[in-house]
């Protein structure tokens, strides 16, 4: 089986790392897998990124010609749209190629348009990374016009200016008329995907994102801290996305908020943030914060996961997130909010605390009952790295993988 991988970076970003990692995957499982990029990093053999500095040049100015039509929109979302208007070099490739399956994930950023992934011919199977392939332009939203059909009455109040979002869902429609296979890493968002009116009925695998869980293993916490020069003997609560504290889909705020609470309760408490460096104006808690700035290796990463005492995920809204596997495979239980893809992560009172959404008080009880027993929070570690070698291992991953190809591909020209 030849498996051509699709995604706008290799290793940048939370969607590239876990399509480089699926792919990886597949590679120890004996698929002859492959990964194309338009923004290549890693240096290694098996991803082709752009050649020469003319096309190396082109890809780069793409996203910035692409989404010029996201300035007429004025909106109250803030995350990235996608127009996804360009039409790329890339189809032709796949086209000519020897690839028996096109693994699609995340291919914004003018990677491909939306008529040319109507434009491949080979057996397609598209992971999901966040809620692009079934809304409009937008990535990620709490609005529900993905679930109606996006229509001149049903645009949310926030929005004005021209109608971006309806006239990029309304160009998947006409495109798209034959269904692809979806997977996506959580039950959530494969739910979202039955509920949603463009993908309605399109064939849909839950698979979770792989993790080399033989690297990814727990470090003694002693040791752990002291190689990152953190404190030995306080309890330390982690918290990680990109860009930090600062999308809100992420929750940050209401961390703070069941911090200020905890703070009192456990006063030498105190919090790590990763992907973030230190802001002009740090929130005053009453606990001190650590701030990583952005880590690029995945040893300062296993090493952070296993200083800390929990893991944070405050999510309003997230699917299946590294750090929350990452987290459970390095021996770090996981507190967040039940909601979206996170119980997949967090299984309630054996590898962390699921608290009621969006409630800080509840976060702040969840943290607490973890901290106030120490042989409890070792057991939850230990369940934490049980299910993360159960459910995440390359082998276990690669395996779903190998028979939604086997089915894909047998199903052409049916």
């Amino acid at each position: 089986m030849k498996v051509i991988h699709l995604n706008h970076s290799d290793i940048n970003g939370g969607a590239a790392r876990a399509a480089y990692r699926i792919h990886h995957a597949l590679r120890q499982s004996g698929v002859d897998s492959r990964m194309w990029v338009n923004s290549a990093t890693s240096g290694e053999w098996t991803v082709q990124g752009p050649e020469g500095k003319a096309e190396k040049l082109l890809k780069k100015f793409r996203p910035t010609i692409g989404g010029l039509p996201c300035r007429l929109l004025q909106t109250g979302n803030p995350i990235i749209h996608s127009p996804a208007l360009l039409p790329s070099d890339w189809v032709k490739k796949l086209n000519a190629s020897d690839a028996d399956i096109v693994h699609m994930h995340w291919v914004a950023g003018e990677m491909l348009s939306i008529k040319d992934i109507a434009a491949i011919k080979k057996p397609i199977v598209w992971t999901l990374h966040d809620m692009w392939a079934f809304c409009g332009a937008e990535h990620v939203t709490s609005d529900m016009r993905w679930q109606e059909g996006y229509s001149a009455n049903n645009r949310p109040y926030h929005e004005s200016g021209f109608d971006l979002n309806r006239w990029t869902w309304e160009r998947k429609r006409k495109h798209w008329q034959k269904p692809l296979q979806i997977v996506t890493p959580s039950r959530w968002l494969a739910q979202c995907v039955k509920e949603s009116k463009l993908m309605e009925g399109w064939p849909v695998t839950v698979i979770p994102n792989a993790l080399d869980v033989e690297k990814w293993k727990p470090v003694e916490k002693e040791q752990a801290r002291q190689l990152l020069h953190l404190p030995k003997e306080v309890p330390l609560l982690l918290f990680g996305a990109m860009g930090g504290g600062e999308p809100a889909h992420k929750g940050f705020d209401l961390l703070l908020e069941a911090l200020t609470k905890l703070s009192v309760a456990i006063p030498e408490i105190e919090l790590i943030v990763f992907g973030q460096l230190p802001p002009e104006n740090p929130p005053v808690l009453g606990a001190p914060i650590h701030y990583t700035g952005h880590l690029h290796d995945d040893v300062s990463l296993q090493l952070l996961y296993s200083a800390a005492d929990v893991m944070v995920i405050p999510s309003r809204q997230d699917n299946l997130p590294n750090t929350g596997k990452e987290a459970l495979s390095s021996g770090t239980p996981v507190v967040a909010f039940d909601t979206c893809g996170l119980p997949d992560i967090v299984d309630h009172e054996t590898t962390g605390y699921l608290a009621k959404a969006f409630e800080p008080d509840d976060l702040a009880k969840g943290i607490m009952w973890l901290l106030e027993d120490r042989e409890r929070l070792e057991e939850l570690g230990r369940n934490a790295r049980r299910k993360a070698e159960a459910k995440f291992a390359y082998p276990v991953v690669a395996g779903m993988y190998s028979e939604v190809y086997e089915r894909v591909a047998s199903n052409v020209g049916l």
